[in-house]
């Protein structure tokens, strides 16, 4: 699989899902909704989908003497590549704003979301839907990604939504905790978020097998 790996990021990746990892910064954004970061580096890696595409990357691929599975399994590998360096550098803005920016009165008047691993789970849930909606929708016809993409516009925005509005709602104010606050409670939603990117993303790529396996490239 490291072949594989190696092959995605050197020839099939459009430099544009490199250069949206980048956008996992705007966490340190004030007064900005800071989950669309996690759209931007999903746009990024749709990017690639449409380079491959056209350049028939996957009718390539499934010539080389690998399974179709790892076909599939190759890019499931990139997009989560790419997911998690977005989400380091998320994680990374999060710490400073929880640390040294804590007591900002630009961060403390803020209205919109805080960075706090309640943020970060919310982020991989986004991550997620995208592996979901979007990854999984695509190799339904190893072909098409207009639809799915779309859908995943919709839910991902949506999602964001809810997610932002959480913590105006009585009694879960500590959604929005600054610093250190409620951390432990912060923490577990953080890793309920990390589960639910997990079981989306592998589900998702056990149903891709399947349908990739029966296309007729």
């Amino acid at each position: 699989m490291r072949n594989i790996l190696a092959k995605e990021m050197k020839l099939s990746a459009s430099i544009l899902s490199y250069l949206f990892i980048a956008f996992g910064l705007m966490f340190l954004l004030p007064g900005y909704p800071i989950l669309v970061s996690a759209f931007f580096v999903t746009l990024g890696i749709f990017q690639s989908f449409q380079s491959a595409r056209e350049a028939n990357d996957l009718v390539f691929s499934a010539l080389l003497p690998i399974a179709k599975r790892d076909v599939v399994r190759g890019k499931y590998l990139f997009v989560c590549l790419i997911e998690a360096c977005g989400f380091l550098l998320m994680a990374l803005s999060a710490l400073v704003r929880m640390t040294l920016f804590s007591d900002s009165i630009v961060y403390r008047s803020n209205a919109l979301m805080n960075a706090n691993p309640f943020a970060l789970g919310a982020a991989c849930f986004i991550f997620g839907l995208f592996n979901w909606i979007f990854v999984g929708g695509f190799f339904k016809t190893a072909y098409k990604f207009a639809r799915p993409f779309v859908a995943y516009i919709i839910v991902g925005f949506v999602s964001i939504g809810v997610f932002e509005a959480l913590h105006h709602f009585p009694g879960l104010s500590w959604l929005n905790a600054f610093g250190t606050d409620d951390l432990g409670r912060q923490l577990a939603l953080l890793a309920c978020g990390i589960l639910a990117y997990l079981l989306m993303t592998l589900l998702s790529c056990r149903r891709a097998c399947e349908s990739f396996e029966k296309i007729d490239l």
